[in-house]
């Protein structure tokens, strides 16, 4: 069976054969990937639209993946075990297991793997066949919860502190942040003490009265606006919502917003809960730095420039006998090429936050920059052997120096956090229309917590952190150079074991 227009010419199959599968596929009703088990990890290689409809996802953030993506942080689930055992013997496999979609919904979902394998009887790709059987699964926990006869005693403890006036009111008055309750018209039922003082208010001039018209209309702001008339009524929460407004009085104030619409029985229904964060001193103190970081890393290039100079000339003059003198400039030519590096990456970190990151497009060939690079690296590196497998025979369209920097820096990356480890693999590959580079280290390893967290600009993982020095700008400027090019970037780790860090580029 072909699997992609590609393998079928190169086997000089029926080129109509290969759009009628694929149209029969996005046919079918249940969610359908083909998976590439010759290439590292088992990336897929193609889903149908039924897939991408029941995982939320787009074939662009899918392709490259492994499935365990689907499972997000359960990652102990025992059908895993099944799947994988089942995947190392190229068996068929049936299981019913615990997805999420990409909205963070979880799915229940029975999934159905079978092996393709080649006339060696090689097992070279894996289909899948995915239906959603969370109703299934929902009517079976309902039935078990019934049984249990709980649901009526924990419906009256609700209802019974939900029912509590003065404990709702010490609730709310006890909450640092601003909070306001509203009734489904928007007229303001109450507000706590941190609202009265923070926009120097009093409670006869806001209770009772509509949001907007509050302080003569100084809460008719756009954002706040949108986000209680459009976004709230559709029952979703409202979370993190910024909106920055000038109050005539107290001066221009940025809030952060959560809104939950609150539907109880009795007195209290339907009603309102907004909460203001007021984070004008947080937004001061980030420009703040992120200027300081700018003005630093520019002053401090021009005399690292002249001291760099100032290093190549004296190697000239250093006698060829000297080797304690030849090592001690060598040593210092490094450090300050290390200096260079990271007030270059400083740099980069002031022009992503001002919206400066000049990215300049051009043809070049992805695999001779991916050699290229870690030759570099692997000349100052001896100790570590960097083992490259696969290519992607790809001319990319993007910014080589930038998309080089990256490449750069998770290799390095991978070098630095394993230290003792004598090997990292590099992988590349073409998957359908994009190409995907990746990087093994076997290393540390990253826990699933701080995985959420690994590309945040100064986030460091607190072990590594106390035990290897670095600021934690690499991986966010490797993000978002990845991002000016339209892909994505994801590691993939555990604890002990390792990391893989991976990208993907679309193809025109």
């Amino acid at each position: 069976m072909a699997i992609n227009e590609q393998e079928n010419h190169n086997r000089g199959g029926n080129h109509e054969v290969t759009p009628l599968i694929y149209a029969a596929l996005d046919a079918s009703s249940s969610g359908i990937i083909i998976t590439d088990n010759r290439l590292p990890d088992n990336p897929i290689i193609y889903s149908n639209k039924a897939f991408e409809k029941i995982t939320g996802y787009e074939a662009n953030e899918i392709i490259g993946h492994n499935c365990r993506f689907l499972q997000a942080d359960e990652r102990r689930q025992e059908a895993r075990e099944i799947i994988r055992e089942a995947v190392d013997k190229g068996m068929h496999v049936t299981v019913e297991i615990r997805n999420y979609r990409k909205n963070g919904d979880l799915f229940w979902n029975e999934l159905s793997i079978s092996p393709l394998r080649n006339e060696k009887g090689e097992v070279t790709h894996f289909i899948g066949v995915q239906n959603d059987i969370t109703a299934r699964k929902n009517a079976e926990e309902k039935l078990s919860f019934e049984r249990q006869r709980m649901e009526k005693v924990i419906l009256e403890r609700t209802e019974n502190l939900r029912n509590n006036e003065e404990y709702l009111n010490s609730i709310i008055q006890t909450i640092r942040e601003s909070l306001v309750v509203l009734d489904p018209n928007l007229n303001v039922l109450t507000v706590n003490q941190s609202f009265l003082r923070t926009f120097k208010v009093t409670k006869s001039d806001t209770i009772g009265k509509l949001l907007f018209d509050l302080g003569n209309r100084q809460w008719d702001i756009e954002g706040l606006r949108t986000m209680l008339e459009t976004v709230l009524p559709t029952s979703n929460p409202v979370l993190d919502f910024e909106v920055e407004h000038d109050f005539p009085y107290i001066g221009k104030k940025n809030m952060l917003l959560n809104a939950h619409r609150v539907e109880l029985e009795g007195d209290y229904k339907d009603r309102i809960l907004l909460a203001i964060e007021d984070i004008t001193e947080r937004r001061a103190i980030e420009k703040r730095k992120d200027d300081f970081l700018s003005i630093a890393s520019h002053e401090l290039k021009t005399p690292l420039t002249a001291v760099k100079g100032y290093i190549q000339l004296i190697k000239r003059f250093v006698p060829k006998d000297n080797s304690r003198l030849i090592d001690v400039v060598q040593k210092s030519d490094t450090q300050i090429e290390r200096l260079n590096k990271l007030i270059v990456e400083l740099l980069d970190v002031s022009k992503i936050q001002s919206g400066k990151l000049d990215i300049h497009r051009g043809e070049f060939d992805f695999d001779k920059m991916v050699k290229d690079t870690i030759e570099h690296i692997q000349f100052s590196n001896d100790e570590c052997n960097i083992v490259l497998e696969g290519t992607t025979g790809v001319m990319y369209e993007g910014d080589e120096s930038h998309l080089s920097q990256v490449v750069g820096n998770l290799i390095s990356n991978a070098i630095k956090y394993s230290p003792g480890n004598n090997q990292i693999n590099v992988y590349l590959s073409s998957l359908m229309n994009r190409i995907k580079f990746s990087v093994r280290d076997y290393g540390f390893g990253i826990s699933i917590e701080d995985q959420k967290k690994v590309f945040d600009r100064f986030y460091r993982v607190g072990e590594i952190r106390e035990k290897i020095a670095g600021m934690g700008i690499g991986l966010y400027i490797c993000e978002q150079i990845i991002k000016q090019h339209d892909g994505n970037l994801w590691v993939d780790s555990e604890l002990g074991k390792g990391s893989i860090f991976s990208f993907t580029l679309p193809l025109k």
